[in-house]
């Protein structure tokens, strides 16, 4: 049987560490056997991609660069671990995905749609997520939370504008796509995010 595909998506300071490991949590409680990953990286080469995109090496990098690059580490991260977790009907869990993509090389940087769903089309063929949550906040709240937990990336030292790009990205898609995506408010205390997002997996998954 095939497995699940879900994803987590979520602007800067919005908490997607912390409620990856309660997602997995829950998975798990359901009986599911949870595959967890993340974007960029998942494999060791895609994980090399990695640190030459979120590093301070390449600042100046051109977008067309970037976005060829989040491709590639997701080819090998689908090829390697993806695509065989979800066929030994394991649940795949992965922090971030292609609505990252559109939100930050597409809303953000200015890539036209058309170009991404291209790339995306040959790289994944069919495949989409299941479930996809969004954590949701206001950008400034979202900076001010990830100012206080660690040095920031190259994506980090972005403008504010820049966030409020992606921002509504990540929105338009939700708008696009309302069976696949969960909105969820994340600028409440943690306890009520939690809470939303177990209301989600309740309603959108099956018990294993």
């Amino acid at each position: 049987m095939r497995g699940q595909f879900l994803t987590l998506e979520g602007s800067e300071g919005a908490g997607k560490t912390t409620n990856l490991i309660y997602l997995h949590q829950l998975l798990q409680e359901m009986g599911h056997d949870v595959v967890e990953t993340r974007e960029p990286g998942g494999t060791p080469l895609s994980e090399y991609i990695r640190d030459i995109l979120l590093g301070d090496n390449f600042d100046g990098m051109s977008p067309d660069t970037e976005l060829l690059l989040m491709f590639a580490a997701r080819a090998e991260h689908l090829q390697k671990k993806i695509i065989p977790a979800i066929e030994q009907g394991k649940t795949v869990l992965c922090d971030r995905f292609t609505d990252a993509t559109y939100a930050y090389q597409g809303a953000g940087r200015g890539i036209s749609e058309q170009r991404i769903a291209a790339l995306e089309s040959w790289v994944q063929g069919e495949l989409r997520p299941d479930l996809t949550i969004f954590l949701d906040l206001p950008v400034e709240m979202g900076m001010q939370r990830a100012g206080e937990r660690s040095a920031p990336d190259r994506f980090e030292k972005e403008q504010i504008s820049f966030f409020e790009r992606v921002r509504q990205g990540y929105l338009d898609r939700a708008r696009q796509d309302p069976q696949r995506y969960r909105i969820i408010d994340a600028s409440l205390e943690l306890p009520q995010v939690q809470a939303q997002i177990k209301m989600v997996l309740n309603e959108a998954l099956t018990t294993k």
